[in-house]
């Protein structure tokens, strides 16, 4: 049975094969989105890097972990913030201040809060990670 929303299994499969010990995990289907996610998460440092396979049917990603994730996951519904609002969802989902990432898909593509409130521009809430 496959699952509804790829971006949450494909969080949900990187958090459960760090927390277990592996260092690579493979994340499927291969999507746009997945991919600027994981974009994200290699340029804060939670993982040691990824690449795309093409499998014909879809695609996987590679994902090489170092076990720097204590948790993520998807953010359901997709809250929209402004960039004076990100504080208030970092208290939401972030166990202390600084500590932590949300990733926000914005006007300018997916990015970690800290760049969309440095920009000056908001958007939506979709995963955090810490």
């Amino acid at each position: 049975m496959t699952g509804n929303d790829p971006l949450a299994n494909a969080l949900s499969a990187i958090d459960n094969g760090g927390s277990v010990g592996h260092l690579t995990q493979e994340v499927s289907p291969a999507s746009n989105e997945i991919g600027s996610v994981l974009e994200v998460l290699y340029d804060r440092g939670y993982i040691d890097g990824f690449q795309r396979i093409d499998d014909g049917k879809g695609g996987t990603f590679e994902v090489e972990l170092k076990g720097a994730i204590n948790e993520c996951g998807p953010i359901k519904p997709r809250y929209s913030a402004g960039a004076d609002e990100f504080e208030k969802w970092e208290k939401r989902f972030l166990p202390a201040r600084d500590y932590g990432t949300l990733i926000v898909t914005t006007s300018n593509g997916i990015m970690s809060h800290y760049e969309a409130r440095e920009q000056g521009i908001g958007g939506q809430v979709i995963a955090y990670v810490y």
